[in-house]
C-alpha cells in the first residue's frame, strides 16, 4: 500500500510548513476513514463517545440553536447536538468521512447537514452560529491562529465554542511515556491495518508540536474571546477548551 507520506517514510516532513501539513492531513484522513470510529475508541480506551457527550452537555443546545461541527469526521458530535434540537452543520475537508457521516445518518432521526470545507477559511458568512464544535480538529490545521480566528468570525457575540483534543502533558516524565505509548501502538496498528507504520504515528507527532491546553486558552484570548477555560479529561491526557466570543 502507498504511503500517506508519499513513499518515502519521512513524517517529520508533514510538519514542514502549514501547506504540507495541509496537504499530509488531507492524504492521511482520507486514508484512515473506514478505521476512524475504531482507532478513536482504541486509542482512548473506550471513552471517546463519553467525552464527546460531555462536549455536547456543556454546548447545552436547545431546539432552534444553530451549530457548527467542524473536522466532523463521521458525525458523532454533530449528531449528538441535532438530537437535541439543534440545527446542525457538520464540516470536514475529507470527502470519504462525509459519505460514512451520511451513512451513519440514515438510522437516526435527528438529521444534520454535511458539508466539504476547509477550517482555515469557513464557507458562512459572520456572526452564523451560536455554538462551534470540534473534536480532534484544532491540532490538525496548519494554523492554530487562523482557525480560532475563524470560528470565532462565524460565532455571533455571546456564542460558544468547544473543542475536544489530545493535550501535550508538561510534565516530562509523564509526556515521555505518553508519546511512546502511542507511538508503538499507532505504529502497531498503521502496519497492521495499511501496511504503514507511519500512518498512526501522526498523532504522536502532531501532540509533539502541539503547544498544549493552556497555550490554546491563550490563543483563544489573543483572537478576541472574551474568556476561555480547559477541562482536563483522563488525567490531563485529553482536554476540552470552552470559549465565549
Amino acid at each position: 500500500m502507498t504511503s500517506v507520506n508519499g513513499g518515502d517514510g519521512r513524517l517529520a516532513s508533514a510538519f514542514d510548513s502549514p501547506p504540507a501539513k495541509r496537504a499530509y492531513v488531507r492524504r492521511l484522513f482520507s486514508t484512515i476513514a473506514t478505521r476512524y470510529d475504531f482507532i478513536t475508541v482504541l486509542l482512548s480506551y473506550g471513552q471517546d463517545r463519553r467525552w464527546k457527550r460531555q462536549l455536547v452537555s456543556l454546548a447545552d443546545p436547545r431546539p432552534g440553536t444553530e451549530a457548527l461541527d467542524l473536522a466532523c469526521g463521521t458525525g458523532d458530535i454533530a449528531f449528538g447536538l441535532a438530537g437535541r434540537g439543534a440545527r446542525v452543520i457538520g464540516l470536514d475537508i475529507t470527502h470519504r468521512m462525509l459519505q460514512l457521516a451520511s451513512g451513519k445518518q440514515r438510522t437516526r432521526p435527528a438529521k444534520a447537514a454535511l458539508v466539504a470545507g476547509d477550517m482555515m477559511a469557513l464557507p458562512f458568512p459572520d456572526n452564523r452560529f451560536d455554538v462551534v464544535t470540534t473534536g480532534y480538529g484544532i491540532r490538525n490545521v496548519p494554523d492554530i491562529a487562523t482557525a480560532i480566528a475563524e470560528m470565532r468570525r462565524v460565532l455571533r457575540p455571546g456564542g460558544l465554542l468547544l473543542s475536544l483534543d489530545f493535550d501535550r502533558p508538561s510534565n516530562p516524565v509523564v509526556r515521555a511515556g505518553y508519546l511512546a505509548y502511542l507511538t508503538i501502538v499507532g505504529a502497531t496498528l498503521g502496519w497492521v491495518l495499511h501496511r504503514d507504520p507511519d500512518t498512526y504515528r501522526y498523532i504522536p507527532e502532531s501532540i509533539r508540536r502541539y503547544p498544549g491546553a493552556a497555550r490554546v486558552s491563550a490563543v483563544m484570548l489573543e483572537q478576541g474571546f472574551t474568556s476561555t477555560d480547559h477541562i482536563p479529561v483522563l488525567g490531563g491526557l485529553m482536554a476540552i477548551h470552552r470559549a465565549t466570543k
